[in-house]
């Protein structure tokens, strides 16, 4: 009789309970494959562990802004990792975040940062040292378009933050600056890892100015070509904001691996990974252990220069803003 109830069981799918699986979506940014690909494995481990399910995280990687339209426009993220306040913003706008998603986690919701640098090619052969190096005759920037990618908007504002310092705050001087700077790039990308292989694998360019964690891990991919990482002596401190997408998760439920998904890349675990991919993080044993990842700079803030993300948005990103005025014709 035992074995003959065994044989039913199994006939109807009654054997043992299949292992729970939950399942989420993270939209990120364009240049970090390779963090969530050592970081997703890590926290499904632990989240096994801790809750007894399986977990499925797939990944989506775009330009900063344009990973926030697609969300918009339907793209099912349950967790957001970006690279620009901005671009969460426009999901709080349109209902899908909530609006006090910057008190949700630590350090205003940004887990880790970094800041606009530069990489070179081997033995710096154009001298590049610091942003006025990048407008001399001859010499060939590389970086994404700011239209669409929250990596370049960060560029553009730490060249525009650097030309206001050197010239006493002269608004009209720092226009210039940059919009000379724009007229050194010879294609405009729509995101940080297509301009990635624009300067790396295409060869186009004497500098790519991209985020400092970006510029340690092309270094070490391509140690046969021996780019040169220069940290400028000024530079924009850069958050690397994170949400959950309220609405999507509640649908899916998803919401409890998502907050644990994001609390962990707070945890020391998660923050070890963050500073071996060369970002910038608050968990003191991991600056420790990563210290020679993080040359000095001079670190400004948009609260200290620009008056905030809201007073950017308007003077500068809005059309017909700053940034339209300075990337006319490019």
């Amino acid at each position: 009789m035992k074995t003959y109830l065994i044989a039913a069981a199994l006939a109807f799918g009654l054997a043992a309970p299949a292992v729970a699986q939950d399942k989420i979506l993270n939209v990120s940014y364009d240049v970090a494959r390779e963090l969530f690909a050592e970081i997703n494995p890590v926290f499904a481990a632990k989240w096994k562990a801790e809750s007894g399910h399986d977990v499925v995280i797939d990944q989506s990687h775009g330009g900063s802004s344009k990973q926030a339209r697609a969300i918009l426009e339907g793209l099912p993220a349950d967790v957001v990792t970006f690279n620009q306040v901005t671009d969460i913003d426009v999901l709080a706008e349109g209902g899908l975040v909530d609006a006090n998603w910057r008190e949700a986690f630590g350090n205003n919701a940004s887990p880790y940062y970094s800041l606009p640098a530069f990489l070179v090619r081997k033995d710096n052969p154009k001298g590049i040292k610091d942003w006025d190096d990048l407008v001399k005759d001859g010499v060939q920037v590389v970086f994404p378009n700011p239209k669409t990618s929250g990596n370049a908007r960060y560029t553009y504002l730490a060249a525009y933050a650097y030309a206001l310092d050197k010239n006493g705050g002269d608004q009209a001087k720092a226009q210039e600056f940059v919009k000379d700077l724009f007229s050194h790039v010879p294609v405009f990308d729509q995101g940080g890892r297509a301009s990635t292989v624009t300067f790396a694998e295409k060869e186009i360019g004497d500098v790519l100015i991209t985020f400092e964690a970006e510029t340690g891990g092309i270094a070490k991919e391509y140690a046969d070509k021996g780019f040169v990482r220069v940290t400028p002596s000024l530079s924009l401190f850069s958050e690397f904001p994170v949400a959950i997408v309220t609405e999507n998760a509640k649908k899916a439920g998803s919401e409890a691996v998502s907050k644990a998904y994001l609390d962990f890349l707070y945890a020391p675990e998660g923050q070890q990974i963050l500073a071996k991919h060369f970002y910038r993080v608050y968990d003191e044993a991991a600056k420790a252990a990563f210290a020679a990842n993080f040359p000095e700079v001079k670190l400004v803030t948009v609260e200290d220069v620009f008056g905030g993300w809201d007073k950017v948005k308007s003077e500068h990103f809005a059309e017909g803003g700053i940034l339209d005025t300075v990337f006319v014709n490019q």
